[in-house]
């Protein structure tokens, strides 16, 4: 019973915690919307509409500004052209509010590509995409949504060296499976 009494504590707090499991590859993606900004302009971002135009990659990042969250933006910028010709869009997903996201998509998303404020941190929750240790953050992850919702690529790396190399494999992967 003093065994038993001493395992509470932990039970009680296992509870209380929410659980978050990380969505994973062949799982159908959260649809979500959020207010977002492409070019500074503000819009309300919904994955269900952006599927029906093809294959999507949302991409979560810690913070806007910051100096692996600023080279993510320009690769994902300069590789802009190449998702488009795979006929796939890209969204970021951050803590961020939108006033800062405004400056952030002009700035260093170049006006490529969206980036969707989630201060309440509901869109991260919903992916389980939290920062281990610091839940208030983002971890850099990478997911590719095919139009039919499912996730076909997950990539988790703080560096944000081959985010942009990845994903683009993954969804010419996709595609080269589509036209057999």
């Amino acid at each position: 019973m003093k065994r038993l009494l001493s395992l509470l504590p932990i039970g009680l707090v296992a509870i209380a915690l929410p659980v978050f499991a990380a969505v994973g590859v062949g799982d159908k993606a959260p649809d979500f919307t959020a207010q977002a900004s492409l070019a500074g302009k503000e819009f309300t971002f919904n994955l269900a509409d952006a599927l029906k135009k093809g294959p999507v990659v949302v991409y979560f990042y810690p913070e806007a500004f910051t100096k692996g969250c600023t080279i993510e933006a320009h690769e994902f910028a300069e590789a802009a052209d190449k998702y488009a010709a795979l006929g796939a869009s890209v969204i970021g997903v951050s803590h961020d509010k939108i006033d800062k996201l405004n400056k952030f998509s002009v700035q260093e998303c170049r006006n490529k590509f969206a980036v969707a404020a989630d201060p309440d941190l509901k869109v991260i929750n919903q992916y389980g995409a939290a920062l281990p240790g610091h839940e208030t953050y983002a971890n850099r992850t990478s997911y590719v949504v095919a139009p039919d919702g499912k996730v076909i690529y997950m990539y988790t790396d703080m560096n944000p060296a081959d985010h942009v190399t990845n994903t683009l494999k993954a969804i010419s992967d996709w595609k080269a499976k589509q036209a057999k």
